[in-house]
């Protein structure tokens, strides 16, 4: 007799948690749909989402411990694995002490709150400082900023009136996003795209403008400065709910957009035309890219410029503006611990502001830190070999590590290096807490992350392993749950929902708080009180309190002396809808729809350099080299290569990456905007 059932649950393959329906037949999962009401996805999935049981059931998942020795890779037991981690983790924090160990929750890790919360916790339990994630070179740079302007993250919402979509592009990148803009394009919404790519959906713009790469902070400024200058901005907003502005009039004088044209390859009328458009819509926001922000020299700076954009416009905690949603009071899964985190000595507002600790360390300063500071080190769901800046460094590094442990659905470059390769349960095999991450959107919902089939071969969740490895270290009394029942209803104490009543009352999830929108109540936790336009943090630390320009490390404009040898510039990183970084090109549906890597170039630039439409080329750095197939396109700036990232081998865009480029406030990495030369294979 079949035993057929139904489980409302979530989808973790990307950072959104949609909603979704799993049928599970006879124990296995054999069908996904979306979830018709959750407010997210309403019942759709992306094209990952929809091969989700692809990603799970495939047979080149890890299936057991292995454990590295002379002649390759050896089973072992969980037992031995770790009994033989835990032998060697106690040697060296008597040797050395705690801080030698470093841990790393991937991108999953992000979507996944057991995950991140755990690993936190083990390495706070252990004594050590030392957390990393992918937060610790995208988006949580964007989060410190925000929260030195405001004190608080507002966050972009799914309705807006204008969308600048500005080096975002939701149709590869961002799918609840993409859903919600093809709704409003139909009730009169308009569309915007800054981008050195012409995306398909600049073809139902208003505006196109075509940017050089690294240069979104002097196109910010000048926007600035037309809005004031033309006294497009709101005064009552301003005069009642900000500081600074006063200090902004004067410092915004010389940013002209004529200034700004001869930086970014944008027409100053346009410019123009865009900061008039932008400060006369009610209800406008702009959607930031990471290639705006996160990973190019000026990225604090050009999030400050972007949320005075936001500020002096009124478009604060309007529909549609970049709201202050109410926070999901989770996070208590996570310990603090004595010391500062790796890199918080060079870039301290990334790990404080305000005497507000952030638990992140900065994950370029890893591979200097190896072995003098680092000797131990555990990857929780991620690949930072392949997803972080420069491999090679990487790479170099975890070869003298004494002790890498990595603990995963899949054999990745970084397990390739460990000692210890440890296999890790998929979402569905697991209890947890599903929400919008970061209030994506300003969607204060959330879920019950079920369990809907039993684990596989002889994979473990990151509380199972944590627990058990715990014990071993003498620190099992900071892993009290019993089960993953328990964790869970722990973490969700604090919001007013219980276990139980997510499970059978609410299983398709709940409004935790109430969205509201303006200023009534509105309290900003920075010293003013107020929103900070000129940010004495900032100063404090020796940098400028009112945003400013700096140019890309290496540029047409800063390094003339290497465009000899390096023409061109370089953009890595480009999304794709069909993967997640570096995860799922082992599912064959997905990569049927995209098989191969492929570098982007217009057709002029092709020309120059002797290059066809599906040629193999060469892309290289001062760093390194990576073949890819050329796609031509018309779509292109000229001189611009723009290169996808996540592809493994010789295609592995972070071999052209260097963690020396940093973005000089918060230390990311700057692999927005290189140089590079291109060369027929």
């Amino acid at each position: 007799m079949n035993d057929v059932k139904k489980v409302i649950t979530d989808c973790t393959l990307c950072y959104h948690s949609c909603g979704t329906i799993v049928t599970v037949e006879n124990g296995r999962a054999i069908k996904v749909e979306g979830l018709p009401s959750h407010p997210l996805n309403k019942g759709k999935l992306c094209e990952k989402g929809e091969a989700m049981l692809d990603n799970i059931y495939d047979p080149n998942r890890l299936k057991y411990p292995m454990k590295r020795t002379e002649k390759g890779w050896e089973r072992v037991s969980w037992d031995q694995a770790l009994d033989e981690i835990a032998s060697k983790l106690l040697s060296l924090k008597e040797r050395y002490g705690p801080s030698v160990l470093g841990v790393f929750s991937g991108s999953i890790g992000v979507e996944n709150l057991e995950m991140a919360g755990l690993t936190q916790r083990f390495k706070a339990a252990f004594g050590s400082p030392n957390f990393f994630s992918v937060e610790s070179i995208c988006y949580r740079m964007r989060i410190r900023t925000r929260q030195l302007t405001f004190g608080k993250y507002p966050t972009e919402e799914l309705d807006s009136n204008l969308y600048i979509l500005w080096g975002h592009n939701p149709e590869q990148s961002d799918f609840p996003l993409k859903l919600a803009i093809e709704e409003n394009l139909k009730k009169g919404a308009k569309i915007v795209v800054i981008d050195p790519k012409r995306i398909p959906i600049a073809d139902k713009a208003v505006m196109y403008l075509r940017i050089r790469p690294g240069t979104d902070g002097a196109l910010a400024l000048a926007m600035i400065h037309v809005i004031i200058k033309e006294g497009l901005y709101d005064r009552d907003f301003i005069e009642n709910y900000t500081v600074g502005f006063d200090k902004l009039v004067t410092h915004i004088e010389p940013y002209t957009p004529e200034w700004a044209e001869k930086i970014t390859w944008v027409c100053a009328d346009d410019i123009r035309k865009l900061a008039r458009l932008f400060a006369t819509t009610k209800g406008a926001s702009i959607y930031q890219g990471t290639c705006t922000q996160d990973q190019t020299a000026n990225g604090t700076q050009n999030s400050r410029a972007f949320s005075i954009l936001q500020i002096i416009t009124g478009n604060i905690n309007n529909p549609g503006g970049w709201v202050i949603s109410p926070r999901l009071p989770l996070g208590n899964v996570g310990m603090g611990v004595e010391g500062e985190p790796l890199g918080a000595d060079k870039y301290p507002l990334f790990y404080e502001i305000w005497g507000r600790k952030s638990p992140y360390g900065v994950v370029t300063c890893v591979p200097e830190s190896v072995p003098e500071k680092l000797k131990a080190f555990f990857v929780i769901g991620g690949n930072p070999i392949l997803s972080m800046a420069d491999s090679n460094a990487f790479k170099e590094a975890f070869r003298k590590l004494e002790l890498l442990v990595v603990h995963d659905m899949f054999m990745t470059e970084t397990g390739e290096y460990a000692h210890y390769v440890l296999p890790a349960c998929s979402h569905l095999e697991k209890w947890g807490v599903a929400y919008t991450y970061n209030v994506c959107h300003c969607l204060p919902y959330l879920m019950l992350r079920k369990k809907a089939i039993e684990p596989l071969y002889e994979s473990w969740s990151e509380w199972k392993f944590f627990t058990e490895l715990a014990k071993r270290l003498g620190i099992g009394d900071k892993f009290p749950w019993k089960t993953e029942e328990e964790l869970v209803a722990y973490e969700l104490e604090p919001t007013g929902l219980t276990f139980d009543e997510l499970l059978h009352v609410k299983p398709e999830g709940a409004f935790y708080q109430e969205k509201k929108y303006g200023m009534e109540g509105v309290r900003f936790a920075t010293p003013s009180r107020k929103i900070e336009i000129f940010s004495q943090a900032l100063l404090d630390i020796g940098f400028d309190p009112l945003p400013t320009y700096l140019e890309p490390h290496r540029s047409p404009l800063s390094t003339p002396e290497l465009l000899e040898k390096y023409p061109l510039i370089l953009s890595t990183g480009s999304r794709n809808l069909y993967y997640t970084h570096g995860q799922f090109r082992n599912v064959k549906s997905l990569k049927e729809k995209n098989p191969e890597p492929k570098a982007e170039i217009g057709p002029e630039t092709a020309e120059k350099y002797g290059i066809k439409d599906g040629d193999e080329i060469i892309i290289e750095t001062n760093r390194g080299q990576v073949k890819m197939k050329a796609s031509v396109d018309g779509r292109m700036a000229e001189g611009v290569v723009i290169v996808p990232h996540g592809w493994p081998g010789d295609a592995n865009a972070n071999l052209l990456t260097d963690t020396e480029c940093r973005e000089p406030i918060m230390g990311y990495p700057e692999i927005k905007s290189l140089l590079c030369a291109i060369r027929k294979a």
